[in-house]
């Protein structure tokens, strides 16, 4: 039997973590609220601007994702109205070169798809 640590990620185990973050980072409102958030901390107000078409609703649901899995880490300032401010985490500033490189592409060849 391999020890634990010979057993590797493998996306296309149904069962492996592996395939649940490519899930998750795969969605459409996922993949844009990271790249909204590489440039920086955002207000829920802003991104909804930003993002364009997104609704409170799926939005929330998921920057909540996002955060579960600890791509996004949300901060909340104690002050009146509420303050809250979402920014990615070590592990979600990792996919910044990957989501670049992805909505880089995605409008190059937008016109491909008319």
């Amino acid at each position: 039997m391999p020890a634990a640590t010979d057993v590797r990620p493998d996306v296309f185990d149904p069962n492996c973590g592996s395939r649940r973050l490519l899930q998750l980072i795969a969605d459409k409102w996922a993949a844009l609220v990271v790249y909204a958030l590489a440039s920086g901390p955002l207000r829920n107000g802003q991104l909804r601007r930003l993002l364009g078409g997104v609704s409170q609703k799926m939005l929330t649901q998921t920057l909540r994702g996002l955060e579960e899995h600890g791509l996004v880490a949300r901060t909340v300032y104690p002050v009146v109205p509420p303050h809250v401010e979402y920014a990615l985490t070590e592990l979600g500033e990792s996919l910044r070169p990957v989501l670049t490189a992805l909505c880089t592409w995605s409008e190059e060849h937008a016109l491909a798809l008319t």
